[in-house]
C-alpha cells in the first residue's frame, strides 16, 4: 500500500473546498492508501483554519477526530532544518521521512522545487490523485 504525507495546505484545502483535495482524503478514508500524519501537520491545520477560515475550536476539534481516524500517526525521530524560508515545511519532511512515505503531497512551491525527499516523489493533489487512478486500474 502507498504511503503519502500531506501538507497542511491539501488538508486545510480539503476541509474547505471540493476538488482534488478533497477527493484525496475521501480516498484515505477509503483505504486507498496509507495517510502519514504527524501531530504538528495536525496542529498547524487547526491552527490555519481557524486562523484564516475562522472555525470555532469544536469545528477544528472535530476536524482533528475526522483527520486522526483516517490516517496513521507518525512520531518523527528527527528535527530537519532543509527548508530555511519557511521552517513549518520542514515538519512535513520529518513526517514523511519517519513514516517512509512514498509521496508527499502539497501545493508549496518550497516543497515542490525539492521534487523529491527521502525516497518519497514530491507531487501537487492532482498529480497524486492521477498516480491512484492509473493504479486502480
Amino acid at each position: 500500500m502507498q504511503r503519502a504525507t500531506f501538507d497542511t495546505n491539501v488538508f486545510v484545502s480539503a476541509l474547505t473546498h471540493a476538488g482534488a483535495s478533497a477527493r484525496l482524503l475521501k480516498l484515505a478514508e477509503d483505504l486507498a492508501f496509507d495517510l502519514q500524519l504527524s501531530q504538528p501537520i495536525l496542529d498547524e491545520t487547526a491552527e490555519v483554519l481557524a486562523r484564516d477560515f475562522g472555525w470555532t475550536k469544536e469545528r477544528t476539534d472535530q476536524a482533528r477526530l475526522v483527520l486522526s481516524s483516517i490516517s496513521q500517526r507518525v512520531l518523527p525521530h528527527v528535527e530537519l532544518d532543509v527548508i530555511e524560508r519557511d521552517p513549518d515545511d520542514n515538519r512535513i519532511l520529518e513526517c514523511s521521512q519517519a513514516s517512509k512515505s512514498d509521496y508527499i503531497v502539497t501545493a508549496d512551491k518550497d516543497l515542490l522545487d525539492l521534487k523529491t525527499y527521502a525516497g518519497a516523489a514530491i507531487v501537487k493533489p492532482g498529480e497524486f490523485l492521477a498516480v491512484l487512478q492509473q493504479r486502480a486500474r
